[in-house]
């Protein structure tokens, strides 16, 4: 027997109906316990990592951020809708004895510095980096690429020098990043190009050590706001010549260098490879002979090194009709950093670069780490794109040529065959290893200002900060009404990044 059960059309629309509602409130039940578990579990954190005299990169437990509305102090807000300059990048300068001291390491160790310097997101991150054309204060002694007189063609040009020391530095670099960017500069040109028909431009003197002396009579000085650069159509066409002899060279070596300046603190007379310039006869080189051939060579021309905070000079190039539309770039260093913040607020569309670290006494200590952090602060809160260290090495108790002594970011002991990386070379890390090129510089605000912050392309924030007190402070830091509080040793500098 077989029995079967229907059930009417209307009641089994009510059943539907029944069911399909209570389907519907379960769905809603669930997502909104989702919701909440998410909100109680997922709140916006940072990794951080701080350095102190005696404990440098030290990483931090994550900070967990807090809603804005429950601190009740804000010491620093960082204002994520306010972008400033894009950043091109962090480096430093290839030297010659700088890699003559990376030389005295076992090869493998020095492998290991360049990684470290060099590689993306393994540790200084460095991506724009400079070098002298020639000789400067840092090389192993005088020499150009032509030290014939009279050789206007260039017949005679050689980089063979550069074979032993800067070429391989900088091939050494690009092993570990092939995007590095380099942009170059003379410190002097071929002696005989100048009034004096030597490299250096100040006397040394008979007290001066005679190990260091540089041979200048005293008759042959240069002085500040002349000419030491004989300024002829025939040396000045020649000279342009020489820059472009220079980046098809390098450009054989398989270095290309996206940029030059025209000469290195062109208004001092050093005892070193130097010469003197009047920002008139630069614009004039510059608009109607080293602009058109590094145009004919796509490559870029920046004007600098700027070591006055004479603002007026930079005017006189960029106001130029002829020279001024060459110039890609301004490059500050030294005084000239008193400088960048008016050309900047005139000029707010022209690149503005740091063009070399000033490079202390050889102490390599925490003074100079904290003075460091103090200079990056002035020249990126005041529209610097790349900021650039001096020496990237050093022997223990190193000195230059002409006797001087400098700090650097790594120092080599060459009895021991060993090196430490100094307080500098974690400031810098601090900021190169988080801030990516093409990151915008934020504006910040509030009570406690030392402090800077950055929007990654990747929409990572970097928030860097420094106590220089002597206690320990927590400071209370606002990102887009998430707040955290580091909690700042003594004398330290930390980085916060906020993915």
């Amino acid at each position: 027997m077989t029995c079967s059960f229907a059930i009417p059309c209307q009641a089994r629309e009510r059943v539907c109906v029944i069911l399909n509602i209570s389907l519907m409130k379960t769905s809603l039940l669930i997502l909104a316990f989702a919701l909440v578990l998410s909100s109680c579990s997922v709140q916006p954190r940072a990794s951080w990592i701080i350095t102190t005299e005696n404990e440098p990169w030290q990483e931090q437990s994550d900070l967990v951020s807090a809603s804005s509305d429950t601190i009740p102090t804000i010491d620093a807000v960082i204002h994520t809708h306010k972008k400033g300059q894009k950043i091109d990048g962090f480096g430093a300068c290839f030297n010659e004895l700088g890699w003559i001291s990376l030389s005295k390491l076992d090869p493998t160790v020095r492998e290991e510095i360049m990684e470290e310097l060099f590689f993306p997101e393994i540790g200084a991150n460095f991506t724009i980096c400079r070098m002298p054309v020639g000789a400067n204060d840092f090389s192993r002694d005088w020499y150009s690429y032509n030290e014939t007189e009279g050789d206007f063609e260039m017949e005679y040009f050689t980089i063979a020098n550069d074979q032993q020391t800067l070429i391989p530095f900088i091939k050494g670099a690009q092993k570990y990043n092939s995007d590095l960017r380099i942009w170059a500069s003379p410190w002097c040109p071929p002696a005989w190009m100048k009034y004096n028909k030597h490299y250096a431009s100040a006397y040394t003197g008979e007290a001066y050590n005679e190990k260091y002396r540089n041979g200048l009579p005293a008759d042959k000085v240069g002085y500040e706001g002349t000419d030491m650069f004989i300024q002829d159509s025939l040396y000045l066409q020649s000279y342009a010549l020489y820059f472009s002899k220079f980046i098809e060279a390098y450009r054989e070596q398989g270095i290309d260098i996206f940029a030059v300046m025209p000469q290195n603190e062109f208004n001092s007379a050093q005892i070193f490879p130097s010469c003197c310039w009047t920002a008139a006869s630069l614009a004039n080189f510059v608009g109607n002979y080293l602009g058109p051939a590094m145009k004919e060579q796509d490559v870029k021309v920046m004007f600098g090194t700027m070591e006055r905070a004479n603002e007026a000079l930079v005017d006189t190039i960029l106001t130029d009709p002829v020279s001024g539309k060459y110039i890609s770039a301004v490059g500050f260093q030294w005084a000239g950093k008193g400088a960048i913040k008016g050309i900047h607020e005139r000029y707010p569309d022209m690149k503005l670069y740091q063009t070399e670290q000033e490079c202390g006494d050889g102490k390599n200590d925490w003074s100079g780490a904290v003075y460091s952090w103090n200079l990056m602060r002035h020249y990126l809160d005041n529209g610097a794109s790349a900021y650039m260290y001096w020496n990237i090495s050093l022997d223990k108790g190193g000195i230059s040529r002409w006797g001087w002594a400098q700090n650097s970011l790594v120092v080599v002991d060459p009895d021991t065959k060993t090196f430490h990386y100094t307080p500098e070379y974690y400031v810098m890390k601090h900021l190169s290893h988080y801030v990516q090129p093409g990151a915008r510089k934020l504006e910040t605000s509030g009570q406690f200002s030392n402090l800077m912050a950055f929007v990654n392309p990747d929409k990572s924030i970097v928030v860097a900060l420094a106590n220089e007190g002597n206690e320990d402070r927590q400071v209370s830091v606002e990102i887009d009404g998430r707040v955290y509080q580091p909690v700042l040793p003594a004398h330290s500098i930390a980085t916060l990044l906020i993915d």
